[in-house]
Parts: structure tokens; sequence; C-alpha cells
């Protein structure tokens, strides 16, 4: 029996044909299509990857595969990376988070032009920007022009105004009274409280001043009464970039509990929202075990900031190659500096949360530049890589351009200055990870979670271990396939099968 629990595991697109009447136990009799010439046999069904996850959301989302190549802002999720992982069967996002709107459009018409108009598994990344007011506007309306069908919505903390424009924009009631989208929000949330607001209808007053300011009709403001503002929700756990560092499993079981709470409060069916996991997925394991909690479906991001489609530079993948579970830290985040939002970067190679963390050190303490001793602004100068003075005009010239509110106030508040200069760094710090700049690595901002580290584990030795190979198409077929077998190998554990610790893992391998 051992060589055919292994076979039965290693195989998981064949059926297993069990016994579990046997005086010695359960024992698997064959696998394959043959059935065994025993009266008490029975058959496991196949697994195959295509079954992971809900059919639904393949049925709403035409994909092969219940999988999400997850946006990396600032372009780090590629038009490139898109157009792979949509040909590879899965979804993607495009990184278009901290892009000027001309590059954002421009890649747009990269990833159509490539997929042609058939191919609708895939979108584009709106971030929430407090700091720059009317850039959620701008965003919103070039994805209605160019026709952006699905929008991963990341890091609000509430909704806005522009997120119910485009979902209600795209609402329509068909002849038997169904409400049908045309524009769908994958809503990125790490606690309840902000997920609640998605999975429920838009607020009536929202919808009466979008109304009143003619951006929406009266049909769709009713319509929008009546649906979840965002149909898939993804549980952003322990992740790269933006996260609350949520174990994955207690944060879809609070997610989940949200969701019978919204359906029961408003009265409608809880299978209208369907939860995802992202943060921690990494391993064949990570995916399986998503998908026995019961994940709609899986998004993947650290892993594929490494792949060769990825946007960030060769000297950047290298160190998250090298990258361990443990080599990771917080970070001010550039776009929520004030706030003290923070971000999980690679911490391996680099001083950039070292860095960072002193920084927003000075601007609690309410320090400025001049308030500074010597030492503390020497070392500014030298984190900079320029006097303090001839950062700050560099930035003054950018926040006028983007919200002269702040330049002003910062033109009398020497904190305001120290921090509007912090938030340059921290934002330049992605840059120069993107462009390779070979003297800038101590400050490269390269966003990873625990995740990185796992799957380099997972793949060192392996076919993917080598940067030339790892490929978004690669990471996606070996993760499922992976969680395929190790789901058949839950399976026959949970039947009562000896099923050793090496039927739940899996080498990587190259697919054709």
């Amino acid at each position: 029996m051992p060589d055919l629990v292994t076979r039965a595991v290693e195989t998981p697109r064949s059926a297993v044909w069990l016994d579990t009447g046997g005086a010695s136990g359960p024992s698997v009799l064959a696998v394959g299509d043959t059935r065994p010439d025993q009266p008490t046999c029975f058959a496991l069904p196949p697994i195959y990857p295509e079954w992971l996850g809900d059919r639904a959301l393949l049925a709403a989302h035409p994909a092969r595969f219940c999988y999400v190549v997850g946006e990396m802002a600032r372009g780090i999720a590629t038009p490139r990376m898109v157009v792979a992982a949509v040909q590879a069967g899965c979804f993607g996002f495009y990184g278009s988070a901290g892009l000027p709107l001309t590059e954002i459009k421009t890649g747009l018409h990269e990833i159509r032009s490539a997929l042609g108009p058939a191919e609708s598994a895939w979108g584009a990344n709106l971030i929430h920007s407090p700091q720059e007011p009317g850039q959620e506007a701008a965003v919103v309306d070039l994805f209605l022009a160019e026709g952006v069908r699905r929008v991963s919505a990341s890091a609000f903390m509430r909704l806005t105004p522009d997120v119910i424009r485009y979902t209600a924009l795209g609402l329509e009631q068909q002849a038997g009274g169904t409400i049908t989208r045309r524009n769908h929000i994958f809503a990125k949330v790490s606690r309840a409280e902000v997920a609640e607001p998605f999975m429920a209808p838009a607020p009536e007053k929202m919808l009466r001043e979008l109304v009143a300011s003619g951006k929406i009709s009266e049909k769709q403001a009713d319509l929008a009464s009546k649906v979840p503002v965002a149909a898939e929700i993804t549980a952003e756990s322990d992740s790269g970039g933006h996260t609350d560092n949520r174990p994955a499993a207690v944060l879809f079981s609070s997610l989940s509990a949200a969701r019978s709470r919204v359906a029961a409060r408003h009265g409608f069916d809880e299978s209208m929202i369907r939860i995802g996991l992202a943060g921690g997925i990494a391993t064949p394991s990570a995916v399986a075990a998503a998908f026995q909690m019961g994940a709609a479906y899986v998004l993947t991001g650290s892993v594929n900031q490494s792949a060769v489609e990825s946007g960030l530079s060769e000297a950047g993948r290298k160190l998250l190659a090298k990258a361990g579970p443990a080599d990771v830290a917080m970070a001010p985040a550039a776009d929520m500096f004030e706030q003290g939002v923070e971000v999980q970067v690679l911490k391996r190679g680099t001083l950039f949360a070292m860095r960072g963390k002193k920084l927003h050190g000075f601007y609690r303490a309410g320090a400025s530049y001049e308030t500074l001793g010597p030492a503390d602004r020497k070392w500014l100068d030298d984190v900079l890589g320029e006097v303090f003075d001839a950062a700050w005009a560099s930035t003054k010239s950018y926040i006028q351009r983007v919200n002269p509110a702040e330049a002003e106030r910062a033109e009398t508040d020497g904190n305001k200055r120290l921090a509007l200069v912090a938030r340059r760094y921290l934002f330049q710090g992605a840059q120069w990870a993107r462009e390779g700049d070979t003297k800038r690595t101590a400050d490269y901002q390269i966003w990873c979670g625990p995740a990185m580290g796992a799957f380099n584990e997972w793949v060192a030795g392996t076919p993917l271990d080598p940067l030339e190979n790892r490929s978004v198409r690669q990471i996606a077929l070996n993760l499922l396939e992976g969680a395929a077998r190790v789901t058949r190998a839950g399976q026959l554990r949970a039947m009562g099968f000896p099923v050793a610790p090496q039927h739940f893992s899996y080498t990587p391998q190259l697919f054709e």
C-alpha cells in the first residue's frame, strides 16, 4: 500500500480506489480509471488544480485557475507580468498605484494590445491616496475611460466616493431583475471593520451626494443600494507592503464572520461575497491550506517580485532571492508617513527600514531639521545624499503641484518640512530599487513579506532556484500542482490512511 499511496498523491488527476471495510484497516486498491474487482471498494475522485477554489469566481471572471497575480505598486507588477499571468490561466493586476497617469494609460494599452478584447481576467490597482487630493478621482476617470473592468482597491481605511462611483457606474438590471456588474472591485483589506463597508451596499448619504453632483444616475444609485460594493474581498494577512501582519487563519475566519453578519443585516445570500486570501501564499502547503479554509481564490505578491517579468531591478531581485523568512522588517509608509502607517520591507542587504524608523522618530518627537543636533543633521544629509535645503527644494517643487496647501503649511512648520522630505526619501527608496541604482542599494525599499523566505527555502536546489527560471507562469503552475498533491494527501490522511510527511511536500519542476 505505501507505493500506492505515493502514486495516489503524485497523480492527483487519477481516481483512487479505496476499501475501508477490511479487517486490517483502510487500504488503497488501485490508482486509475479501472475499478478493482472488489464489491466494497469506492473511488476518491480526481483533483485538478483548476478545481481548487470557488468555481463561481471563474464564472464571473473567466480564467483557468482561482489564482491571482497581485498588483505590486509603482509598476513592480508590470504590464508584461499581467499578460504572462493571464496567458498562464490566472488573473493579473497591473501595479498602477503610484505611477503617473500617462504611464498608467500606456501600461493599460500594452496589456490590452497583447491580450486582445476576449481576455478579461485582468485589472489594475487603485490605492488610497489621502496625501494627493484628486488623485483617486483622476485614476478612476482613467479606468472608466479605458474600460478597465476589474480594480484591486488597496490601502483603503474607509469607502470613498470614487470607489462607489466606479462600481455604481457598472451596475445593470437584467430582465429577470438580477443585478449584474460590469465594473468589479477586489477590495484588499486586513480588518473586519474595514471589510464590512465593502461587503455592504453603498451608504445612502454617499449615493445621494453622487447623484446630486451628476456623477451617477438615480437608477445606478438604486441598484448600488441593493448589492455589496465589492463582490470580491481579498483578506490581506502578513504580506509585503501595507499590512497589519495578521495571521492568515485568524484574518480569514474574522472576515468570514463579518460576511455572515453583513449578509444577515442586509438580507442577501453570503455567496454574493467571495473572500480570497493573500499574504504568506508562497508554498503548495499555504495554497492548499487557503483553499481548505474556504478561500475563493489565492493572491500571490512577494514571490512574483522576484520573477523575470517583475519591474524590480535585477539587483533587487537578487536580494530577494537570498531572503529568509525572518529577513523582513516594518518601515514607515511613504504615502501615510505622518499617520504612522507602516509597510513590510526586505531587511537583508538594506538599511532602509532602520533609516525610515529613525526619520519617523525625529518627526514624532516634533523635530525640524533646524532643531536637530549637529550629529543628527549630518546623518540626515548623508542619508538624503544631499544637504537638507536642497532636498527640501526638490520636495517643495513636487508638493506645490500635488498638494499646495501642504506646501504652504510647510513653509512655516519645520516639523512638516521634515516629514515631507522624509516622505520623498521613502518614495525614492522604491524608485532606486526599481532602477537598480547601485549607489543606493542600502536605501532600497523592496516590499516583502516572510513568504518570500518560505518560497526561497522551498525552491532551493530545484529548477526554480535560479532567477532566470522564475516566471509568474512557472511559479503559479508549481504552487497549484503542489497544492493539488497536498490536498490529496490530506484527503487520504483524513480517511484514516497512514500518509508519510514527505507526501505533503512537492519539488518544483519546469512545466512545458
